[in-house]
């Protein structure tokens, strides 16, 4: 039995802290151990790497670094890129939805 997360894999969110404050993209993958969310986009860097017997010209390497999930938030609607809080809500049948805090506990998807 999974429990259900607030950000998910094919969200879109808005970075609302840091360095790409302001930056949206779609949620590539969840580290819920981490507590972090990679995002299409934000946070590549490259890595050197030295040569090797496997890589004799050694090179450089694209790593996605992850953004932790308190800096983002989830863009409940598109054009006008309003964000929201995400809430969970037990239903009557007993499964857990998601709802949008900001658009009067709209659920989500």
């Amino acid at each position: 039995m999974t429990a259900t997360k607030r950000i998910i894999k094919g969200d879109t969110v808005k970075l609302i802290s840091g360095a790409n404050k302001g930056t949206t993209g779609k949620v590539v993958k969840v580290l819920a151990k981490k507590n972090t969310v990679l995002i299409e986009g934000v946070g590549m860097i490259h890595r050197n790497i030295k040569p090797s017997q496997h890589n004799p010209r050694g090179g450089q390497k694209d790593i996605h670094v992850p953004v932790s999930l308190h800096k983002v938030a989830l863009v409940i609607d598109e054009k006008t890129s309003k964000t929201s809080r995400v809430g969970l809500v037990k239903n009557a049948d007993g499964t857990t939805t998601r709802v949008a805090r900001q658009n009067k506990n709209k659920e989500i998807k």
